[in-house]
């Protein structure tokens, strides 16, 4: 991974009080200019292998395939004061492309789901949804509830997926978010294009994966395996599967 040396030690506490007071555009360029310094924990690092595997009815094989993910969603700090953030897809999208990452699909933010090793239970919250307070409120939450354990976490935010659904929403200018998965596994959002892409709130998150991607045993761009009609069924279970990324 491609990850720039540290030249900035804002704390993720520092961070939400510096942002306390923005607009969405500011936060984003706030959070875009803090990440591609280097300033996240080093445990965010560490990306994770998620198993995945299909069977090709023609032949009756078994294909089998690796990814890996960031442990957790897009955080900001220091590893001693570190906060998870809320951005846009656009500012996720290029903080992915920076770092040779993608976003993942909804069948991938399932599968992460079930590969996690630490399992929360999702917090609604109802008041100033977008405000950035509120997504620091959040944050601390998530802390209290995780109390320290460590692994690959999942269920304490929606995903930012990309999705075939975006190119054919009526309207223009979509974010497609899913998850937020309940015990068990169910999510709570269903797949959805209804805001329009600088809509971000906190409980929305942006979980990244690694765009080279093992197939039995071969290395492949997400993009290859995306627009080939046997292995997309890898990481995709939508009918259309050719969304790829967010513009910026």
């Amino acid at each position: 991974m491609p990850w720039p040396g540290r030249v900035s030690n804002l704390s993720g506490t520092a961070f939400y009080r510096g942002a306390a007071g923005m607009k969405w555009q500011a936060r984003d360029s706030f959070a875009v200019e803090e990440i591609l310094k280097g300033n996240v924990p080093a445990f965010f690092k560490k990306f994770v292998p998620v198993s995945v595997s299909i069977t090709d009815a023609a032949s009756g094989k078994t294909i089998r395939a690796v990814y890996y993910v960031s442990p957790d969603y897009l955080s900001v700090g220091t590893d001693n004061d570190w906060a998870r953030i809320n951005i846009t897809p656009q500012a996720g999208q290029q903080i992915a492309d920076s770092f040779h990452c993608f976003l993942p699909t909804r069948k991938m933010a399932d599968d992460i789901y079930k590969a996690a090793k630490v399992k929360l239970e999702p917090v609604p919250m109802y008041a100033f949804r977008d405000s950035t307070p509120t997504m620091w409120q959040h944050h601390l939450i998530i802390e209290g509830q995780r109390k320290g354990r460590k692994g690959l976490i999942a269920g304490i935010k929606k995903d930012v997926v990309i999705s075939g659904k975006i190119t054919r929403d009526k309207k223009p200018d979509r974010v497609a978010i899913y998850g937020w998965h309940k015990p068990g596994g169910i999510p709570i959002q269903p797949l959805y294009t209804g805001h329009i892409n600088w809509w971000v709130d906190y409980s929305q998150g942006i979980r990244l994966v690694y765009r080279k991607i093992k197939v039995n045993g071969k290395w492949m761009d997400y993009i290859s395996i995306l627009k080939d009609p046997l292995l997309q069924k890898l990481l995709c279970d939508e009918e259309v599967c050719d969304f790829y990324r967010y513009s910026y």
